[in-house]
């Protein structure tokens, strides 16, 4: 199935949600929700796989001391988010952030698994499983560190949105494999700034994590990247509209 497109004229896409203003835990629904509601072009989550098979949210391998991909959901939802959130599930937080969004694409970030590879590939099945269930093709977009989870998500759904984290391979080398986007830690482009016209000139995505201070924003800008993740979003925000002349 071919992805639609969710219109946004801007770069923001708040990195585990629009947290910070509103002292909101990361990678929470409440987070998520408010990325929607600021019309960010993107909401990036995290996406780990409990003992028992659940997908959930959370940005480390463990939560409250607990290993996740060793413990059951039950256990680890005995734990609340700070906002006396339950660790959000998956489906919970697509179901979410598909209401009443016309702008804003959900970034899934699968974690590689700490286990084994073939756990990892187990998650990524999981996942396009869950959200061709829940009609959710055209609000998604997958990244992670692990080349091997978007090999896998490619195989199963040619017309996936995938985007890599680990800065180790070239625009070239992404659209050779498939792979729309290149998410690098902003200090990669620095370092090897010919990728920014590569990516260009081969219609690879460019985003970059996560930037936060604004010479950091400006310069993304500056060099015309599709995308800026940031635990500032109204920052990034307020930038763009002082640049707009609003």
């Amino acid at each position: 199935m071919k992805q639609g497109k969710i219109p946004a004229d801007n770069p923001v896409i708040a990195h585990r949600g629009a947290f910070k203003q509103l002292n909101l835990p990361e990678n929470s629904i409440a987070s998520l929700k408010h990325a929607v509601a600021l019309g960010c072009a993107g909401t990036e989550f995290d996406v780990h796989m409990t003992a028992d098979n659940v997908l959930v949210l959370n940005h480390d391998h463990d939560y409250f001391k607990l290993p996740i991909e060793k413990t059951d959901y039950a256990a680890l939802n005995r734990h609340k988010l700070g906002n006396g959130e339950s660790l959000p599930l998956l489906k919970d937080a697509i179901q979410e952030g598909m209401k009443n969004n016309k702008t804003t694409k959900l970034i899934c970030e699968i974690k590689p698994s700490s286990i084994s590879k073939l756990r990892g590939q187990q998650m990524a099945e999981k996942v396009l499983a869950l959200v061709k269930e829940l009609k959710a093709e055209k609000y998604m977009v997958y990244i992670s560190f692990d080349f091997d989870i978007l090999k896998k998500i490619l195989a199963l759904n040619p017309h996936a949105n995938t985007q890599y984290l680990n800065g180790d391979k070239s625009p070239l080398e992404l659209k050779q494999a498939g792979i729309r986007g290149a998410d690098y830690h902003y200090d990669i482009f620095r370092k090897n700034p010919g990728w920014i016209k590569m990516a260009k000139d081969h219609n690879i995505a460019l985003n970059a994590w996560t930037v936060n201070d604004a010479e950091g924003m400006k310069w993304l800008l500056d060099n015309n990247f599709e995308y800026i993740t940031t635990n500032e979003p109204e920052e990034l925000f307020r930038i763009i509209d002082e640049r707009r002349g609003k």
